[in-house]
């Protein structure tokens, strides 16, 4: 057995990602599988199935989520509660009206996850908001795909101040 002493802690620690959904040009589902990607962690090199090493997801602008076709007015939405007749529908628009763009992309979200026993925590690290004001601004690192590391770390700020003024 190895006895390999590494950097795991900093490996599976938890990075959180911001994404517009009002300002991104993709649609529903392809926002809604790489927000899924993010949560399994699976853009990291530890990746395993097994194990919960994904990462945070705050998705604001959610009232502005972009559908193709007719889903908004055609896609239903089922649910039931086991009793006999108790089937009910309800549309995309009639979701957005009473729940919000948010609850919309938590379901498409939990569509897109593996079904098995780290399926709801998964998504309970994804943070869904209407507005784009949320109360995690301290925690982001990342926005969108790209890494936003050196907004985190003043001396690294200062430095390439020092660099610029100096040039």
């Amino acid at each position: 057995m190895s006895q390999t002493v590494g950097k795991t802690r900093l490996a599976y620690s938890r990075a959180w990602h911001h994404i517009d959904v009002g300002t991104d040009e993709r649609s529903l589902g392809r926002i809604a599988s790489s927000i899924a990607l993010f949560l399994m962690g699976k853009n990291k090199p530890i990746y395993d199935p097994s194990t919960d090493c994904g990462d945070y997801v705050v998705a604001v602008g959610c009232h502005d989520l972009r559908t193709t076709g007719k889903k908004r007015f055609q896609k239903k939405y089922y649910t039931h509660t086991t009793r006999p007749g108790s089937l009910r529908s309800m549309t995309m628009d009639k979701m957005f009206e009473k729940w919000g763009g948010g609850e919309v992309l938590r379901r498409a979200v939990r569509g897109m996850l593996p079904k098995n026993r780290l399926r709801e925590p998964r998504l309970a690290r994804l943070k869904t908001f209407e507005g784009v004001s949320h109360p995690y601004k301290e925690n982001i690192i990342k926005l969108g795909h790209q890494p936003s590391v050196i907004g985190a770390m003043p001396k690294v700020q200062q430095a390439l101040k020092e660099a610029k003024t100096s040039a």
